[in-house]
């Protein structure tokens, strides 16, 4: 990152969090509770299913994804200074170029960001710690490591305000293959370019823990296996064992229902 003065750098951070209108000195109207609430309202992985669909799960996923977006907080007071941010982030036009949220929508964003993570950046246990938030009623854990892999693009072991942003960008709005790029990319494990059964399997027990045990109906022990065997079926056209990402293209695209769950986001932000 750029070095700056300390002046500068404080300017650049109210500047991002909206903590200071460059034009009258004072903070902004505070209203943005109601995004929030909204975005709860469209987690239906919090209302589960005995055994979700393909389509479902995709759906499910989706929410699984954007709840990390509960970095957005009801609170927007600013009680951090850069000064004490160990990571500045990349200025507000930089990133209103490289994403495709607005100036307000990014400042809104960076103060629930910088609220759950004051350095500036997030390691894989602090992610995880707060993920568990979003899902009491079971163990989130392996499931928020591969999201936290998959919005760790660097693979430096901490996600940034600027990783956070990109991959937010993509899920909200990007194209319908960019979010399915996006999606085999979270479900590809070892990044080798192909879905194996196992890295499916583990993708769906890590769901259904997520879930919890005490659903109702409660989930039968075998049905990730199933899924992962309906995926495949669906999915694996050539029928060699593993999904390659023009595949997992092709079948999606087909689906009307898959298609249906990736616009699901579409006007949440």
């Amino acid at each position: 990152m750029r070095s700056k003065g300390r002046k500068e750098s404080l300017s650049d951070s109210r500047d991002l969090d909206g903590s200071y209108d460059q034009l009258t000195g004072n903070p902004p109207a505070q209203t943005k509770k109601a995004l929030k609430q909204r975005f709860l309202k469209l987690l239906p992985c919090c209302r589960p299913k005995s055994i979700p669909s393909l389509s479902e799960s995709k759906t499910v996923l989706a929410s699984a994804v954007l709840s990390s977006s509960g970095f957005l907080a009801d609170s927007v007071e600013d009680e951090f200074e850069l000064s004490t941010v160990c990571h500045r982030p990349e200025g507000l036009e930089q990133l209103q170029e490289q994403t495709k949220f607005t100036r307000k929508e990014l400042q809104v964003l960076y103060r629930g960001f910088k609220n759950e993570c004051p350095s500036g950046i997030v390691n894989e246990e602090n992610f995880k710690q707060i993920y568990s938030q979003f899902f009491p009623q079971g163990d989130s854990s392996t499931y928020a490591t591969f999201l936290f892999n998959a919005f760790d693009t660097d693979h430096d072991g901490s996600v940034s305000f600027e990783d956070f942003v990109s991959g937010l960008s993509i899920i909200l709005r990007g194209t319908i293959d960019d979010r399915l790029n996006w999606a085999f990319n979270l479900y590809d494990l070892n990044k080798d370019g192909c879905i194996t059964k196992e890295e499916m399997l583990d993708i769906m027990k890590s769901i259904y823990d997520m879930m919890g045990k005490y659903t109702y109906p409660a989930m039968r022990e075998e049905a990730p296996r199933e899924h992962v065997e309906n995926f495949f079926q669906k999915m694996d056209r050539n029928k060699d064992g593993v999904v390659t990402i023009e595949e997992f293209l092709e079948s999606c695209q087909k689906d009307e229902n898959i298609m249906r769950s990736m616009q699901l986001f579409d006007n949440v932000i």
